[in-house]
């Protein structure tokens, strides 16, 4: 129960953030696709699963393949549970991924010492809260000191570097997901 591999996929959301990057409306997507805007909705809100020749039909009209939205597509479920012990492993055999699956937020927990050198800059925002331990982060020419319960806010773009100052520390950081285009504040 909540194993991603047990679900069916939904396109749906795939299909609306696709839609949505493009500034494209229903309306539009259905005149390019030769479907109707009900059956679009109803795709995009799961209500409908399309056949491979109408997915295909939409990918075209989003400028895209059926196998990307497919790659893009959210696991059938809302709610899951991530175990500590059967956690997914990040690139480094000290940090793990709190999320599993396409989703608009990212989170991962970093535990004992980082590479204190490796600057990161990531397209959108993120937060860093210290779990355990104390860390020390350097952005924009200054450093700050986190301890325990503590949290920093970078907005996207910022570069940033972290160390442990304590042995055992771990940090979870939790970010707007790569795939989604943040949206800045317009002039009003």
């Amino acid at each position: 129960m909540g194993d991603h591999k047990e679900q069916p996929l939904r396109v749906g959301a795939a299909v609306r953030r696709r839609r949505r990057s493009l500034d494209l409306t229903l309306a539009v997507v259905a005149e390019r696709s030769g479907l109707s805007v009900p059956f679009l909705s109803q795709i995009e809100n799961d209500r409908a699963r399309p056949s491979t020749g109408s997915l295909e039909k939409v990918a075209d009209a989003l400028r895209t393949t059926a196998v990307e939205l497919l790659a893009a597509a959210d696991p059938a479920c809302s709610v899951d549970v991530v175990r500590a012990e059967i956690a997914e492993a990040g690139p480094d055999p000290r940090s793990r991924s709190l999320v599993r699956g396409h989703h608009q937020m990212h989170a991962s927990e970093f535990t004992g010492d980082h590479e204190a050198g490796r600057e990161f800059q990531y397209r959108n925002d993120q937060l860093m809260y210290v779990a355990d331990g104390a860390v020390e982060i350097e952005a924009e020419g200054r450093a700050y000191r986190l301890g325990r319960g503590d949290t920093l806010y970078l907005t996207g773009g910022v570069r940033h570097r972290w160390r442990a100052t304590v042995p055992d520390t771990r940090i979870v950081v939790v970010a707007v997901a790569e795939h989604i285009e943040a949206v800045r504040d317009r002039k009003r």
